[in-house]
Parts: C-alpha cells; sequence; structure tokens
C-alpha cells in the first residue's frame, strides 16, 4: 500500500518534509486538453499560506508552484503532471530544544516508534505543509469540475465554544483566536462545506460509499477528529419522521424536500448539495510549559519556542474544499461522466 498517494482514478502522489528543499506532488490520471489557470491555483495557495495575520504562523513562504511536466502551452497533455513548491523559509533552530522529547499530542513518539528515526523539524513528513500539494492538486480538480457547475464551498461555524451558523467572518475569527493567542493557547473548530450540484449516482451501496470516502479524505487532513454528512450525530436525537427526506417533483426533476441525508442515501449521492462538517482538534503546540518525556524515559518540562498558528482556520479551509473536490472528481471519472 502506499500511503502517500491519494484517489483511484484522479491520484495525488506528494512528497517532501516541512523543513526539507521542497513539498509537491505528482498527479496521474487528470484529463488532456484542459487549460490550467496558474494565478488561481496560486490563490488557492494564498488562503492556505501562512504569515497571512497576527493568529496565524508568521512563517514568510510565498508558495509558488512550478510545473515539471505534464502541462505544454498551458494545457494539460494527459501526462503525469509533476511539480514543486520550495520551502525558502524555514527556521529548524526553533526546533533544536525538541530534538530529543516526544511533544505533548504530536506525531513525534508515534512516528518515533513506527520508524526508529523522526525529522523533528516542524514535524517532518507529519507537518501540516504536507497538504500544500493537495490545494494544488484540488485546485486542478476544481477547474475540471466547473465544467460540469459543481461547485465547493466552505466556512467555519465553530471556534471553541462559540458558534456561527451562517459562518464567521475573517475578522470575527481573527478577533476570537487573538483572545487565545493572548493567553498563549490553542483553539479548535468545526469547518462546514458544501459540494453544490452534485450528480446523481457517485458512490456504491456497499464499500465504497460517496460519504465514506469524503469521510477518509477528510480525516486524513492534519488535526481532524470527527467528521459528519447532513444531519450528523443530530440525527441520533431524531425521530424518522423529523429526519426522512421527502421526496417531491420540481419542474420535472425528482428531488427532496429537505436535505438531512446531506445529498447521500445508501452511500451514492442523490442529486441534492452534499454537506458535511470536519471537527479539528486544537493545534498541539501551545506557548505554555507542559509536561512530557524524552527519548530517554525521562521526565522534563519545556516550552516550545518559533512561529505557529492559534487554529487550523483559516488556512484549513482550501485543504478541505481540494480533498472535497479530489474525492468528487475521482468518483465522476470512474463513472465516467461526460467522459471528463
Amino acid at each position: 500500500m502506499n500511503a502517500s498517494t491519494f484517489g483511484k482514478a484522479y491520484c495525488l502522489t506528494t512528497f517532501g518534509e516541512s523543513h526539507g528543499a521542497a513539498v509537491g506532488g505528482v498527479i496521474d490520471g487528470c484529463p488532456a486538453g484542459l487549460e490550467v489557470d496558474k494565478s488561481f491555483i496560486m490563490s488557492e495557495l494564498a488562503r492556505r499560506k501562512p504569515g497571512q495575520s497576527a493568529v496565524t504562523s508568521a512563517r514568510n513562504e510565498t508558495d509558488e508552484v512550478e510545473f515539471l511536466s505534464g502541462l505544454f502551452e498551458g494545457k494539460t497533455t494527459g501526462a503525469p503532471i509533476a511539480f514543486v513548491i520550495r520551502n525558502k523559509d524555514a527556521k529548524s533552530s526553533d526546533y533544536d530544544n525538541v530534538r530529543d522529547l516526544y511533544r505533548p499530542s504530536h506525531a513525534d513518539f508515534t512516528y518515533q516508534m513506527k520508524y526508529g528515526i523522526r525529522d523533528y523539524r516542524g514535524g517532518g513528513r507529519a507537518s501540516a505543509r504536507i497538504l500544500a500539494p493537495c490545494v494544488v492538486a484540488g485546485a486542478i480538480a476544481k477547474q475540471i469540475l466547473e465544467r460540469q457547475n459543481v461547485k465547493i464551498i466552505s466556512s467555519v461555524m465553530k471556534i471553541g465554544q462559540k458558534t456561527c451558523h451562517n459562518g464567521f467572518s475573517k475578522s470575527e475569527i481573527e478577533k476570537i483566536l487573538s483572545e487565545y493567542k493572548m493567553k498563549n493557547d490553542t483553539a479548535g473548530a468545526v469547518v462546514h462545506c458544501e459540494i453544490q450540484n452534485v450528480p446523481v449516482g457517485l458512490g456504491e451501496p456497499a464499500f465504497n460509499k460517496f460519504h465514506a470516502e469524503l469521510a477518509y479524505a477528510m480525516m486524513n487532513i492534519n488535526a481532524a477528529k470527527g467528521f459528519e454528512v447532513g444531519e450528523g450525530f443530530h440525527s441520533a436525537e431524531m425521530s424518522g419522521s423529523e429526519c426522512n427526506d421527502l421526496f417531491v417533483k420540481e419542474n420535472g426533476k425528482i428531488r427532496t424536500v429537505t436535505n438531512h441525508s446531506g445529498g447521500v442515501q445508501g452511500g451514492i449521492t442523490n442529486g441534492e448539495n452534499v454537506t458535511f462538517n470536519v471537527a479539528f482538534k486544537p493545534i498541539a503546540t501551545i506557548m505554555q510549559p507542559q509536561q512530557t518525556v524524552d527519548i530517554h524515559g525521562n521526565e522534563i518540562e519545556y516550552k516550545i519556542e518559533g512561529r505557529h498558528d492559534v487554529c487550523v482556520v483559516p488556512r484549513v479551509l482550501p485543504v478541505v474544499e481540494a480533498m472535497a473536490a479530489m474525492v468528487t472528481l475521482d468518483f465522476m471519472m470512474l463513472k465516467n461522466i461526460n467522459k471528463l
């Protein structure tokens, strides 16, 4: 099993570490003849890159994507699309004091136990920076989906104990997170996402359910701890008469009056918008003294230094959308809708 590859028909293989020379990927299965809008890809990367505000990491990366293959005169050729995003502002010295210890709730301990070696600089391969290539592949997938009028939007509906069902604005997010930063702490969040104009019939009734693959994609995002589609956990509190989505015929088309199912029934999309939520834990790096152990088993107290985010939002939004785009495109290609 290749643990660095995602997708079946539209496949992305990623490489790189947080403080290595670069991160990047290879996209295989992308249809030929697509005119790629690099400016859109850069705008999506800009949404994810650090240094955007006082509550995000001050790491100053341009996140300029460099395509090495698979494009000719601005169009895809059908060959694998290889690309790199070079790391230009890594400060590995910030991590010298964690070389020999296991940071609480990080991948340090598990990575060391599994492989017997680890890159302690910024988490190495376990860093969220590895998600930048997913944004590139997702941005290309979005451009393909746009041809089919499939759109993906996301918002932040919860930060810590504060909830906004319509989604917090960027200024509201920064205001809430500044309170956590003042306390040298971090916050968890819930991201809401909607895939609009999804065709009927994507997914399988048994083991390749649409929402199951969507959950798999979302749970591979760093710090993700929960997933729900439609009413999700709230459906456990509802009665069948409250939760059932009744069918009607509207303008010659069969659809549902409500969308408690989140656009998926029996593992297969029903033509309604696919809606889901992803819960993210607080970022594990906090600027407070913490108790841990070192590689020799000695109990010690330490305090992390360096440049870190207060919360995964808003930088995780383009990642959620990218993963949703890749899942949707993958299913559409497998179904050969309009011969994408």
